[in-house]
């Protein structure tokens, strides 16, 4: 009985993955100019490595004549500050912040970086857009991005970039975070509802109307989510203004962690906060283990194997369909280990749980409220 009812979880899951991987669509280049301003605004706290390859893909955006772009040196212990300054070689659209001291109490550090960064823009109309130091772009996402929260009338568009996975550790994790809302979840529908619950968000690339940001109080409305996007959507939402999730496919990239210690300590910081508590995490990893657990568990064993091996098919084809969906090269041996990512997480997410209970949740040596 178990596992038919997981088989048949599973399946549900295809299904979505397939309707949104036909319906959702991406994020397209159509050279049209933008004829508004533009300010990015780039946190980095030690991204000297990184950093230096945004820069040159922000100098090289085509069709935004009004842009500007703010970085902030969040404290730095690397030469994030050289590196960045040294990158765009006296460009006069760039300003290269230095930050010191760290963020005041009830603060997450990467919203103070966030909110300052707003302030020394000083946009009040217009689109900001905010990206993450580890994000790489083709020469026309910027206007492709800022093009479509217009044409949409969005208040935030959130493009999704294709998730770059390196070693074992994140080939096996890191597919995961849009698939687990590509299988869960009618993303055309949640893309025009108004329901906080529904929203979707990444906060390494997000667009966002200047106005309807400062409006329900930027980053200091999230000062203390450890999920700053989701956060700052729902808020956007609550406020009126519609949110979306849009895959960008080979227009933008990010490499979010590198290595099995940076996956760990990277899923360790906002795991926990993801289902509302410890009853509403229990919950859903009781309904992800029935799903994606018990049918290959059932094929191993013997015990309804063709029940079994349809639930684990569905998974394998919703991850593959989902992947293929995002636009990240579509990682056919890492899909076969769907199980072992499903476990991965499930210890992940017990792993947040645990750190946060006895307050040892720490990013980029900085212990988050």
């Amino acid at each position: 009985m178990l596992v038919r009812v997981g088989a048949a979880l599973s399946g549900v899951g295809l299904v979505f993955t397939l309707v949104n991987r036909v319906s959702l669509g991406r994020l397209l280049a159509d050279g049209v100019a933008v004829d508004e301003p533009v300010t990015v605004l780039v946190p980095a706290r030690d991204e000297a490595a990184r950093v230096g390859g945004l820069l040159g893909d922000l100098r090289a955006q085509r069709g935004v004549p009004q842009m500007r772009v703010f970085l902030l040196d969040d404290d730095s212990s690397d030469r994030t500050f050289e590196v960045a300054s040294a990158a765009v070689e006296g460009d006069p659209r760039f300003v290269v912040l230095r930050g010191v001291g760290g963020p005041p109490a009830g603060w997450v550090g990467k919203q103070w970086a966030c909110a300052r960064l707003a302030e020394a823009a000083g946009a009040a109309d217009g689109v900001l857009v905010f990206l993450d130091a580890d994000v790489r772009l083709a020469p026309g996402t910027v206007v492709a991005a800022v093009g479509a929260l217009r044409s949409s009338g969005l208040g935030l568009l959130s493009p999704w970039p294709a998730q770059v996975a390196g070693s074992w550790a994140e080939r096996l994790i890191q597919p995961l975070l849009a698939w687990s809302w590509a299988a869960s979840l009618p993303v055309v529908a949640a893309n025009r509802s108004l329901l906080a619950s529904t929203a979707v968000a990444c906060g390494q690339f997000l667009v966002v109307d200047a106005a309807g940001y400062r409006r329900v109080g930027g980053h200091g409305a999230v000062a203390s989510s450890v999920t700053e996007d989701l956060a700052l959507a729902r808020c956007l939402r609550r406020s009126g203004a519609r949110t979306a999730v849009l895959p960008v496919g080979s227009l933008a990239s990010c490499r979010m962690y590198c290595g099995a210690a940076e996956v760990d300590a990277g899923y360790a910081r906002w795991l926990w906060s993801s289902y509302g508590g410890v009853v509403g995490s229990a919950a859903v990893a009781g309904v992800v283990a029935l799903a994606y657990l018990v049918p290959p568990v059932a094929v191993v064993t013997g015990r309804g194997r063709r029940w079994g091996v349809a639930g684990y098919a569905a998974g394998v084809g919703s991850r593959l369909l989902a992947r293929s969906m995002e636009g990240g090269p579509v990682d056919v041996v890492a899909a076969l280990a769907h199980p072992v990512s499903v476990v991965g997480y499930l210890v992940l997410l017990a792993r947040s749980h645990c750190a946060h209970r006895r307050g040892r949740t720490v990013w980029r040596g900085r212990r988050l409220c």
